[in-house]
């Protein structure tokens, strides 16, 4: 009887082990394995930098509050402009303006390129208001050439009312728009210069010095990382943008509405492993939806070759892309694509590379402290 109690044993066993060894591929299914819980912000992409492909992503298009993220646009509208060895006065609107330490006084005098080094090391606002002024004569007159920059980059769903990226009406940005202005920035060798910068001596046409740290923490955390820029304010919470070479393939992470600040480095690098998991094939792209409303903005992802580029309405046209509800189709640059709807709640491109994960509740809209 003992021996025929230890076969039972034994055989319950291997029955406990094959049903096991049957649920291990679903519980590694790319559906569940990225789940939103992976990044803290209320949205976050990874693109590839080439191709503009989206690799994985979390709300992608919610238009949120850019912070000072808002300053890389600033610094390439400036450097479209501006000689980099020009003088800057700083004017009494812009040393009034809030901002972080080091204050800039009415009436110092910089280069252009040492205020460059001011707003997107440290973020210092009085910076991007005297760049702002010295290119256009007023920061109004300035705005209007920020939205026609981003206009000319595809950025449909950016919007922005001044130059430092302080809170104000009608201001938002996505977290894919900011991911392709950091792309365009790269361009730029001042900018690129300036983002990757530990720690820099400023100094005044008067001898005022001062010693700036990069806000950017990741910089001293990977090797890999090539800049980035980072925001903050009540209503933003914590937003971050950044590049880095992963082998041949520059990724660019974009972080928006972060509780923490520490989550922005953290997320980051979360976004950085999966975009390089996307390029080595070891998983699909994925776009995760926190609200049955929300719909991807870009489907470059959906094709295995890069989208040539389009500028101006040509380029829009190209990245507009809605849902349309009854027959459950996505339509992009005249294109239609069928979803397979898995019950209630998850969506999957048939036969494509890029999965769509949504999830019922939607996350708070409340501005963050």
């Amino acid at each position: 009887m003992k021996q025929l109690s230890s076969m039972g044993r034994r055989s319950s066993f291997r029955r406990l082990l094959s049903f096991a060894a049957f649920l291990l591929p679903f519980v590694c299914h790319p559906l569940l394995a990225a789940h939103a819980n992976e990044v803290n912000a209320k949205a976050a992409v990874v693109i590839d930098g080439a191709s503009e492909k989206i690799l994985y992503a979390k709300n992608p298009n919610w238009k949120l509050q850019p912070a000072s993220t808002t300053k890389l646009v600033t610094a390439m509208v400036a450097m479209d402009r501006l000689n980099p060895e020009s003088i800057i006065t700083i004017s009494e609107n812009a040393a009034n303006t809030p901002s972080v330490s080091p204050r800039l006084r009415a009436g110092e005098k910089y280069t252009v390129k040492e205020i460059l080094y001011l707003a997107l090391m440290r973020s210092v606002n009085s910076a991007a208001v005297a760049l702002a002024e010295a290119t256009a004569g007023s920061e109004d007159k300035f705005v209007t050439m920020m939205n026609e920059k981003t206009a000319l980059l595809g950025a449909e769903n950016t919007w922005f009312v001044n130059a430092s990226g302080l809170p104000g009406p009608g201001q938002y940005i996505t977290a894919f728009d900011l991911a392709k202005i950091m792309k365009e920035a790269l361009k730029y060798p001042a900018i690129r210069e300036a983002i990757s910068t530990r720690t820099r001596d400023i100094h005044s046409e008067s001898g005022r010095r001062m010693i700036v740290k990069n806000t950017n923490h990741l910089l001293w955390m990977d090797d890999d990382l090539l800049g980035g820029k980072t925001g903050y304010t009540r209503a933003a919470g914590h937003c971050f943008v950044s590049a880095a070479k992963k082998g041949e393939t520059t990724l660019i992470t974009a972080v928006l509405g972060e509780r923490v600040r520490d989550f922005l480095w953290q997320d980051s690098s979360t976004l950085l492993e999966r975009g390089s998991d996307v390029i080595a094939r070891k998983s699909e792209p994925m776009i995760y939806l926190s609200s049955s409303n929300e719909s991807p903005v870009v489907f470059a992802s959906y094709s295995g070759k890069a989208k040539k580029k389009h500028k101006g309405l040509r380029y829009k046209k190209a990245r507009k892309a809605r849902i349309l509800s009854g027959n459950d189709k996505i339509k992009t640059a005249g294109k239609k694509h069928k979803i397979k709807t898995v019950g209630k709640r998850n969506k999957k491109k048939k036969g494509a590379h890029v999965s769509i994960v949504e999830k019922r509740k939607k996350s708070s809209g409340k501005s963050l402290s």
